[in-house]
């Protein structure tokens, strides 16, 4: 029973975010348009989805994952340290790694489309 509970909580709260979200957004919008302000004014400069730094990130992800496997279980033979506290530390700092690589990469590539 708990686990239906913490499923309904956590969908309702969702639910009421993004309903107050997209009505507080659509009154603002409707009384900017109401004083005649331009409709560019809601035109923002989003990044477009790429699925080629989709892909780069998600590549970047899974062989610092890689690396933090290796790098783990070097330091838990070599060290005599305990595999459960170095693989998922590794784990952990190259995945984070190569998810900052990644950023870095996408924000490179983003200024030179522009």
């Amino acid at each position: 029973m708990e686990p239906l509970i913490v499923f309904l909580a956590l969908f309702g709260t969702i639910f009421g975010i993004a309903y107050v979200f997209l009505t507080t957004r659509n009154k603002e919008r409707l009384a900017l348009i109401e004083k005649g302000v331009e409709a560019s004014l809601f035109k923002t400069k989003a990044s477009k989805f790429s699925i080629a730094k989709f892909i780069l990130n998600i590549a970047l992800l899974f062989m610092g994952i890689g690396a933090g496997i290796f790098i783990g279980d070097l330091l838990g033979e070599s060290l005599n340290m305990e595999e459960e506290v170095t693989i998922p530390s590794m784990l952990f700092i190259f995945g984070g790694l190569g998810l900052v690589t990644g950023f870095f990469i996408t924000r490179n590539l983003e200024s030179k489309e522009d």
